[in-house]
């Protein structure tokens, strides 16, 4: 990669970071053909081995002085620590879990979204988990890796103002979420541009990078676009890489959902596996709904005046309105920074995360959508202040309170009740001491409709271990209410892919047996 676009930042970490970004876009590629199994994922494990022992990149770790190698020790076994409690993201279990049971026995599956709307994600970073999945982490705790790369880059780069986020980025280690990702690398662009980095190829493709995993972070590429042009003065070439990654980021949706971004149906190229329109008008009432922390039906909300739809969001019950005032006042703050400060990189910053903040606030104003704009904000206005010393003491005493929080979430619980992934957190188990903790399951049943047999998992809502071909009832309960079901292409070989159809008067019934069943075996 560092051949190709050249250095996005020298050392270890750099090459790690660039290593990502290249195996990531080469499995997506090779994922429209083929599953992420274990014959793609050995090679890969034994070029990388080869070439760390053939370049001595080993080299790279005796850089490190006595006092960074303690550091970088201890931040290691934090990480691990933290890794290692049971999941609690209820995403891992109803999105990132079979994502990668699709990519790692089947690929990209054409229409894949028309099984499970979720599904239409298909987010880079699980393309990257994926396959790594079936020998290498099979706990799936690449998050917690990417915190190990991320302390290794803070100190080489002697940014520590890094330590500062990485307690709070624990929380993430658990699970392949692409949230932690995003804010890692958006964090890292951001440190190199103000840090002067004029590699602008690389950045701009990063950037694209990071929105292709997850496209709420649209500010990033719109920021280091702007900063090529009018701070750094760059012609347009430079910006051909992140273009051919944005076109394969369109394609991926495309081929899996039907439209080129998630979840918007915007760019109608008439494919016949497109999801139905009554489906993905389901999906954005809901969407609606949870912008209200689902206190409000969808019926409630047509009715709000404008006015309502300020003042309804700043005072829902619980943390959620706490955060959403925190947010407006960090963009408040943050404008009034960036005025005093009168400086084009910070302005264009400022610019990017308005326009951000703006497109979430009109689709969707859920608080997962904009955490990435609280770090940002905290970076960009104290990076100068926080050296060593006062990095590494938030550290430390973060550190110790956030895993004090995973060992004993009873207290968060307690205070916190609205927060309501506090409440999955399960507490310290000694087995993690020796293996990271997983949940196993394995109730389902079997069903048919059309030509489509699938699994559903008994008495419980998500299909997190389920075989598939899986369906979560409440998406069966969607397509009930739509009139359609998912069918398979070629009857004969699930990686043709589904299209959406409309029910024959026997497919409904059998529709309906299924939803009698789910609706007894739940009583």
């Amino acid at each position: 990669m560092e051949k190709i676009w050249g250095f996005l930042f020298q050392g270890i970490s750099g090459k790690i970071v660039s290593g990502i970004l290249g195996l990531t876009l080469v499995w997506t590629i090779i994922s429209f053909f083929t599953p992420l199994n274990i014959n793609v994922e050995a090679p890969c494990i034994v070029l990388g081995l080869f070439f760390f022992f053939k370049n001595k990149l080993y080299n790279e770790f005796y850089t490190f002085s006595k006092k960074d190698g303690l550091l970088v020790s201890v931040c290691l076994l934090t990480i691990l620590f933290a890794g290692s409690f049971y999941p609690y993201i209820l995403d891992h279990f109803g999105y990132y879990i079979p994502t990668l049971k699709w990519l790692t026995e089947y690929g990209l599956v054409k229409g894949i979204s028309n099984v499970d709307l979720t599904l239409g994600q298909m987010s880079l970073w699980h393309i990257f988990q994926a396959g790594f999945s079936n020998f290498s982490d099979p706990f799936l705790r690449i998050n917690s890796l990417l915190l190990m790369i991320y302390s290794l880059y803070s100190v080489e780069r002697k940014n520590w103002i890094h330590l500062c986020f990485l307690p709070i980025l624990l929380l993430f280690s658990q699970s392949p979420s692409p949230d932690l990702p995003v804010i890692i690398f958006s964090l890292i662009i951001l440190n190199e541009m103000i840090a002067g980095n004029r590699n602008t190829a690389i950045l701009f493709a990063f950037s694209v990078f990071v929105f292709a995993i997850k496209p709420t972070m649209i500010w990033l590429p719109l920021m280091t676009f702007l900063s090529s042009v009018f701070v750094f003065n760059n012609n347009f070439k430079p910006f051909f890489s992140g273009i051919i990654i944005l076109l394969l980021f369109f394609l991926k949706n495309i081929w899996v959902f039907g439209f080129p971004v998630f979840p918007v149906a915007i760019g109608d190229l008439g494919v016949s596996w497109k999801p139905d329109p009554e489906v993905l008008k389901i999906s954005s009432r809901f969407a609606l709904m949870k912008t209200y922390d689902m206190q409000y039906t969808y019926e409630e909300i047509q009715k709000f005046s404008a006015a309502d739809y300020i003042k309804n969001w700043f005072s829902l019950e619980g943390i959620k309105s706490k955060i959403n005032i925190l947010f407006v006042l960090s963009l408040l703050i943050f404008s009034v920074f960036t005025w005093i400060k009168k400086k084009k990189l910070i302005t264009i910053i400022c610019i990017s995360i308005l326009i951000k903040s703006i497109l979430v606030l009109v689709f969707s104003a859920q608080y997962r959508f904009f955490t990435d704009v609280f770090f940002v904000i905290f970076f960009v206005m104290t990076h100068e202040y926080f050296d060593r010393n006062k990095s590494v003491i938030v550290f430390y005493a973060l550190s110790l309170l956030v895993i004090s929080i995973l060992s004993f979430p009873e207290s968060l619980q307690r205070y916190i009740p609205s927060f309501r992934v506090g409440s999955f957190m399960t507490g310290f188990d000694r087995k993690q001491i020796f293996q990271p903790s997983t949940y196993e399951y394995h109730h389902f049943d079997t069903f048919k409709v059309g030509n489509f047999e699938f699994n559903v998992s008994h008495r419980y809502p998500y299909s997190f271990d389920t075989p598939i071909p899986a369906i979560s009832p409440s998406y069966i309960f969607e397509d009930m209410k739509a009139g359609i079901f998912p069918q398979l292409s070629d009857k004969n070989d699930i990686r043709k892919g589904f299209i959406p159809r409309k029910m024959t008067p026997e497919e409904k019934k059998e529709a309906q047996k299924v939803i009698n069943t789910i609706k007894d075996t739940d009583k």
